[in-house]
């Protein structure tokens, strides 16, 4: 168990004045984000079949929480670890136009999370994503769409200290840009979370662009990216320099997703030429499926990162480790 104990930690907002707060965040935040990025709100499944190749598979190596039903004999039913290949699906289903998206509110089980501050087996996060032209698979556009969704969470910031100004946790003004490579070639004997780390407490705020491919010095990835969902050369991560614990805190996982090309090249690079026979990933190999951008953001992880908390146990009600509840507790964190 690995958990971050601030000393002198205030809360600044009673259980029921953080419940208002994280409404209002909530509420304004998908709202704005959806104006900014002409995403339309869609309902989503907490869980698929097995077969169809359209649950996340992360890293490859967690579990997804399944079960079986009475009307659906035979089947293995799987609830989702994310939507980043049902949201594409859905994009072509329901007859979306260029430049059209979507965003969903999705809840998720991650049974082999390692729990701490910033993770919990319950996840929740607005799952978005948008069509694009193919020749608009390029960093520009990627950059371009990051530019946005800060600009939103800034935004976001100014309402918040209207509403709660002794609760709020400032943000800085800007993002900076930044690939895995340059973090290695920068601090080629840290850890990749501990070059993040470095970065985020020079810029404030950093993407993390180019994640999944192997580096040039340690041949390694920078982290693990599924490899049928992001294109691994124009996708990353948005972090912030998170002052109240002296760390890195990302709030979102997002990427130009991959055309019929970059599958092949990843499916093979992983190892995983095998899923091309599942019904998603055929489809996208035929060409039948548009091409897009998308990510998910954290619901709970934004409303920590805006109202200053220490733990995400403070923002949203999950299950944690009796010792970790305990010294939290003696901390002043107050975990639902």
């Amino acid at each position: 168990m690995s958990l971050i104990l601030p000393t002198d930690y205030d809360p600044k907002l009673s259980v029921r004045d953080t419940e208002h707060a994280i409404r209002f965040i909530r509420e304004t935040f998908q709202d704005e984000i959806g104006k900014e990025l002409n995403l339309q709100r869609m309902s989503a499944p907490m869980f698929v079949e097995k077969g169809t190749g359209l649950n996340d598979n992360l890293n490859g190596v967690e579990r997804p929480v399944s079960f079986d039903a009475k009307s659906l004999p035979g089947e293995t039913i799987e609830i989702v670890h994310s939507l980043a290949k049902w949201k594409r699906f859905a994009l072509k289903k329901y007859g979306f136009k260029m430049h059209e998206g979507l965003y969903t509110n999705m809840n998720a089980i991650r049974r082999d999370e390692d729990v701490d501050n910033f993770h919990s087996i319950y996840v929740d996060q607005w799952d978005w994503e948008k069509v694009i032209a193919k020749e608009e698979r390029t960093e520009e556009t990627l950059r371009k769409v990051v530019r946005q969704i800060f600009k939103v969470i800034k935004h976001l910031e100014d309402e918040v200290w209207y509403k709660y100004p002794q609760a709020v946790y400032h943000l800085p003004d800007d993002i900076h840009f930044v690939t895995t490579q340059e973090l290695e070639d920068e601090y080629p004997d840290l850890t990749p979370m501990e070059r993040e780390e470095k970065a985020c407490q020079k810029w404030g705020c950093i993407f993390v662009e180019k994640i999944g491919g192997p580096l040039n010095l340690s041949g390694k990835p920078h982290d693990g990216r599924a490899p049928d969902y992001d294109d691994w050369s124009l996708n990353g991560d948005i972090v912030f320099w998170y002052e109240p614990l002296k760390t890195r805190l990302e709030i979102s996982s997002m990427g130009i997703r991959v055309d019929e090309d970059a599958m092949r090249r990843q499916l093979k690079a992983a190892g995983c030429e095998d899923r091309a026979k599942l019904p998603f990933h055929h489809e996208l190999l035929a060409g039948k499926l548009p091409y897009t951008i998308g990510g998910g953001i954290g619901q709970s992880r934004l409303c920590m990162l805006l109202l200053g908390k220490a733990h995400v146990g403070e923002v949203q009600a999950s299950i944690w480790p009796a010792e970790m509840v305990q010294e939290c507790e003696a901390h002043h964190i107050h975990l639902l």
